[in-house]
Protein backbone atom coordinates (compact mmCIF):
# COMPACT_ATOMS: atom_id res chain seq x y z
CA UNK A 1 0.00 0.00 0.00
CA UNK A 2 1.93 2.89 -1.55
CA UNK A 3 0.84 6.63 0.60
CA UNK A 4 1.34 9.29 -2.26
CA UNK A 5 2.17 13.22 -1.38
CA UNK A 6 0.61 14.91 -3.56
CA UNK A 7 2.39 18.41 -5.22
CA UNK A 8 -0.14 20.33 -7.48
CA UNK A 9 1.11 22.83 -9.56
CA UNK A 10 -0.41 25.77 -10.28
CA UNK A 11 1.53 29.16 -11.91
CA UNK A 12 4.83 27.48 -10.52
CA UNK A 13 3.72 26.70 -7.18
CA UNK A 14 3.06 24.39 -5.13
CA UNK A 15 -0.79 24.76 -4.15
CA UNK A 16 -4.21 23.25 -3.25
CA UNK A 17 -7.45 23.35 -4.66
CA UNK A 18 -10.64 23.44 -2.74
CA UNK A 19 -13.29 21.31 -4.64
CA UNK A 20 -11.45 21.84 -7.79
CA UNK A 21 -11.55 25.21 -8.22
CA UNK A 22 -8.49 27.21 -9.27
CA UNK A 23 -10.16 30.31 -8.11
CA UNK A 24 -9.88 28.79 -4.99
CA UNK A 25 -5.88 27.68 -4.42
CA UNK A 26 -3.89 28.07 -1.44
CA UNK A 27 -0.19 28.27 -1.84
CA UNK A 28 2.20 26.23 0.39
CA UNK A 29 5.43 26.12 -1.45
CA UNK A 30 6.52 28.65 -3.85
CA UNK A 31 9.45 25.84 -4.17
CA UNK A 32 8.12 22.43 -5.67
CA UNK A 33 11.65 20.89 -5.81
CA UNK A 34 12.75 21.73 -2.63
CA UNK A 35 8.94 20.67 -1.32
CA UNK A 36 9.66 17.53 -3.33
CA UNK A 37 12.80 16.76 -1.31
CA UNK A 38 11.21 17.21 1.52
CA UNK A 39 8.85 14.58 0.68
CA UNK A 40 11.74 11.60 0.27
CA UNK A 41 13.54 12.95 3.58
CA UNK A 42 10.53 12.03 5.20
CA UNK A 43 10.32 8.73 3.62
CA UNK A 44 8.02 8.91 1.10
CA UNK A 45 8.65 6.19 -1.79
CA UNK A 46 6.50 7.62 -4.54
CA UNK A 47 5.55 10.88 -5.52
CA UNK A 48 2.16 12.32 -7.39
CA UNK A 49 2.43 15.43 -9.12
CA UNK A 50 -0.59 17.43 -11.30
CA UNK A 51 -0.15 20.37 -13.70
CA UNK A 52 -3.53 22.36 -12.85
CA UNK A 53 -2.74 24.70 -15.69
CA UNK A 54 -1.79 21.89 -17.96
CA UNK A 55 -5.31 20.19 -16.99
CA UNK A 56 -7.06 23.40 -18.04
CA UNK A 57 -4.88 24.23 -21.29
CA UNK A 58 -4.90 20.83 -22.63
CA UNK A 59 -1.03 20.79 -22.55
CA UNK A 60 2.39 21.60 -19.96
CA UNK A 61 2.17 24.96 -18.07
CA UNK A 62 4.37 24.07 -15.38
CA UNK A 63 7.34 21.50 -17.36
CA UNK A 64 9.65 24.04 -15.65
CA UNK A 65 8.59 22.90 -12.26
CA UNK A 66 8.27 19.51 -13.06
CA UNK A 67 11.71 18.95 -14.30
CA UNK A 68 12.93 20.50 -11.18
CA UNK A 69 11.26 18.21 -9.09
CA UNK A 70 12.82 15.51 -11.12
CA UNK A 71 16.45 16.29 -10.70
CA UNK A 72 15.73 17.08 -7.06
CA UNK A 73 14.34 13.50 -5.79
CA UNK A 74 15.18 9.59 -6.59
CA UNK A 75 12.00 8.48 -5.53
CA UNK A 76 9.62 7.28 -8.90
CA UNK A 77 7.40 10.93 -9.96
CA UNK A 78 3.40 9.92 -11.90
CA UNK A 79 2.23 13.35 -13.55
CA UNK A 80 -0.82 14.57 -14.85
CA UNK A 81 -2.80 17.08 -16.17
CA UNK A 82 -2.57 18.83 -19.97
CA UNK A 83 -1.00 15.06 -21.36
CA UNK A 84 -3.18 14.80 -24.13
CA UNK A 85 -0.73 13.08 -27.48
CA UNK A 86 1.16 10.08 -27.30
CA UNK A 87 4.03 12.96 -28.31
CA UNK A 88 3.51 13.86 -24.32
CA UNK A 89 3.36 10.69 -23.34
CA UNK A 90 6.83 9.81 -24.69
CA UNK A 91 8.42 12.96 -23.85
CA UNK A 92 7.34 13.51 -20.16
CA UNK A 93 8.61 9.33 -20.13
CA UNK A 94 11.70 10.39 -21.83
CA UNK A 95 12.31 13.18 -19.14
CA UNK A 96 12.38 10.71 -16.47
CA UNK A 97 8.52 10.38 -15.19
CA UNK A 98 8.34 6.81 -13.35
CA UNK A 99 4.48 7.24 -15.19
CA UNK A 100 1.70 9.44 -16.51
CA UNK A 101 -1.76 10.03 -16.24
CA UNK A 102 -4.25 10.36 -18.59
CA UNK A 103 -7.48 11.79 -17.87
CA UNK A 104 -9.49 14.02 -20.13
CA UNK A 105 -8.50 12.06 -22.89
CA UNK A 106 -9.18 8.43 -21.34
CA UNK A 107 -12.48 9.92 -21.95
CA UNK A 108 -12.11 11.97 -25.42
CA UNK A 109 -9.78 9.37 -27.37
CA UNK A 110 -9.69 5.97 -25.36
CA UNK A 111 -7.87 4.33 -28.05
CA UNK A 112 -4.84 7.09 -27.58
CA UNK A 113 -4.80 5.76 -24.08
CA UNK A 114 -4.35 2.42 -25.35
CA UNK A 115 -1.96 2.24 -27.87
CA UNK A 116 0.15 4.62 -25.01
CA UNK A 117 -0.10 1.93 -22.79
CA UNK A 118 1.00 -1.09 -25.12
CA UNK A 119 3.86 1.34 -26.23
CA UNK A 120 5.17 2.14 -22.05
CA UNK A 121 4.12 -0.84 -20.73
CA UNK A 122 3.92 -0.08 -16.29
CA UNK A 123 3.81 3.47 -17.35
CA UNK A 124 0.54 4.58 -18.32
CA UNK A 125 -1.91 5.10 -15.96
CA UNK A 126 -5.73 6.49 -15.89
CA UNK A 127 -7.25 9.32 -13.53
CA UNK A 128 -10.70 8.79 -13.43
CA UNK A 129 -12.07 12.39 -11.89
CA UNK A 130 -15.78 12.28 -10.19
CA UNK A 131 -18.61 15.04 -9.74
CA UNK A 132 -21.59 13.08 -8.38
CA UNK A 133 -20.61 9.80 -9.54
CA UNK A 134 -20.25 11.10 -13.07
CA UNK A 135 -16.74 11.42 -15.29
CA UNK A 136 -15.64 15.18 -15.15
CA UNK A 137 -13.00 16.37 -17.92
CA UNK A 138 -11.00 19.66 -18.60
CA UNK A 139 -9.50 20.17 -15.14
CA UNK A 140 -12.95 19.16 -13.59
CA UNK A 141 -14.67 22.21 -15.68
CA UNK A 142 -17.12 20.00 -17.30
CA UNK A 143 -19.02 16.70 -16.34
CA UNK A 144 -19.23 13.87 -19.11
CA UNK A 145 -22.37 11.34 -19.34
CA UNK A 146 -19.84 8.47 -18.01
CA UNK A 147 -20.21 6.56 -14.99
CA UNK A 148 -16.61 5.98 -12.95
CA UNK A 149 -17.26 2.19 -13.67
CA UNK A 150 -18.13 2.41 -17.18
CA UNK A 151 -15.02 4.38 -17.91
CA UNK A 152 -12.97 1.76 -15.78
CA UNK A 153 -14.00 -0.74 -17.67
CA UNK A 154 -12.73 0.25 -21.52
CA UNK A 155 -9.79 -0.14 -20.10
CA UNK A 156 -9.87 -3.79 -18.37
CA UNK A 157 -7.02 -6.10 -20.21
CA UNK A 158 -5.30 -2.97 -21.91
CA UNK A 159 -2.14 -2.78 -19.93
CA UNK A 160 -2.89 0.28 -17.86
CA UNK A 161 -0.75 0.37 -14.52
CA UNK A 162 -3.76 2.05 -12.29
CA UNK A 163 -6.68 3.75 -11.91
CA UNK A 164 -6.27 7.39 -10.27
CA UNK A 165 -9.89 7.88 -9.34
CA UNK A 166 -10.64 11.42 -7.50
CA UNK A 167 -13.89 12.37 -5.95
CA UNK A 168 -14.12 16.21 -6.66
CA UNK A 169 -16.66 16.80 -4.10
CA UNK A 170 -14.35 15.54 -1.33
CA UNK A 171 -11.46 16.99 -2.49
CA UNK A 172 -9.29 19.39 -0.54
CA UNK A 173 -11.95 20.08 2.11
CA UNK A 174 -10.51 17.04 4.44
CA UNK A 175 -13.71 15.55 4.82
CA UNK A 176 -12.47 11.88 4.10
CA UNK A 177 -12.06 9.34 1.26
CA UNK A 178 -15.00 8.33 -0.60
CA UNK A 179 -13.99 4.60 0.68
CA UNK A 180 -17.40 2.64 -0.35
CA UNK A 181 -17.05 4.49 -4.24
CA UNK A 182 -13.43 4.00 -4.31
CA UNK A 183 -14.04 0.00 -3.06
CA UNK A 184 -16.84 -0.17 -5.54
CA UNK A 185 -14.64 0.85 -8.16
CA UNK A 186 -11.35 -2.03 -7.32
CA UNK A 187 -14.22 -4.49 -7.08
CA UNK A 188 -15.45 -3.42 -10.35
CA UNK A 189 -12.28 -4.05 -12.15
CA UNK A 190 -8.79 -5.90 -12.22
CA UNK A 191 -6.81 -2.80 -12.78
CA UNK A 192 -5.27 -1.21 -9.29
CA UNK A 193 -6.33 1.81 -8.04
CA UNK A 194 -5.36 4.73 -6.03
CA UNK A 195 -7.60 6.71 -4.09
CA UNK A 196 -7.80 10.16 -3.84
CA UNK A 197 -9.33 13.24 -3.12
CA UNK A 198 -10.47 13.88 0.99
CA UNK A 199 -7.48 12.32 2.93
CA UNK A 200 -8.00 13.87 6.25
CA UNK A 201 -7.11 12.60 8.99
CA UNK A 202 -4.70 9.27 10.49
CA UNK A 203 -8.48 7.70 10.57
CA UNK A 204 -7.87 7.36 6.72
CA UNK A 205 -4.42 5.72 7.23
CA UNK A 206 -6.17 3.39 9.62
CA UNK A 207 -8.86 2.63 7.00
CA UNK A 208 -6.25 1.99 4.51
CA UNK A 209 -4.83 -1.02 6.56
CA UNK A 210 -8.00 -2.87 6.82
CA UNK A 211 -7.94 -6.31 4.99
CA UNK A 212 -10.40 -5.03 2.56
CA UNK A 213 -8.59 -1.77 1.27
CA UNK A 214 -5.59 -3.80 0.66
CA UNK A 215 -6.84 -4.21 -2.69
CA UNK A 216 -6.01 -0.85 -3.90
CA UNK A 217 -2.23 0.27 -4.75
CA UNK A 218 -2.75 3.04 -2.01
CA UNK A 219 -4.17 7.00 -1.25
CA UNK A 220 -2.91 10.61 -2.57
CA UNK A 221 -2.54 13.06 0.34
CA UNK A 222 -2.12 16.02 0.01
CA UNK A 223 -3.70 19.20 2.57
CA UNK A 224 -3.51 16.85 5.49
CA UNK A 225 0.07 16.54 4.77
CA UNK A 226 0.48 20.34 4.41
CA UNK A 227 -1.46 21.14 7.34
CA UNK A 228 0.26 18.54 9.62
CA UNK A 229 -3.40 16.74 10.27
CA UNK A 230 -1.89 13.35 9.13
CA UNK A 231 2.05 12.98 10.68
CA UNK A 232 4.30 11.40 7.85
CA UNK A 233 6.57 9.01 9.62
CA UNK A 234 4.00 7.69 11.75
CA UNK A 235 1.39 6.85 8.35
CA UNK A 236 3.92 5.30 6.39
CA UNK A 237 4.77 3.23 9.81
CA UNK A 238 1.40 2.04 9.88
CA UNK A 239 1.20 0.72 6.22
CA UNK A 240 4.42 -0.89 6.63
CA UNK A 241 3.94 -2.85 9.64
CA UNK A 242 0.04 -3.41 8.09
CA UNK A 243 1.79 -4.94 4.48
Amino acid sequence: MILFPAIDLKDGACVRLKLGDMDQATVFNDDPAAQAKAFEAEGFEYLHVVDLNGAFAGESRNGAAVEAILKAVEMPVQLGGGIRTLAHVEAWLEKGLARVILGTVAVRDPALVKEAARRFPGQVAVGIDARGGMVAVEGWAETSELSVVELAKRFEGAGVAAIVYTDIDRDGILTGINWPATLELARAVSIPVIASGGLASMADIETMTRPEYRALEGAISGRALYDGRIDSREALARLKAAA
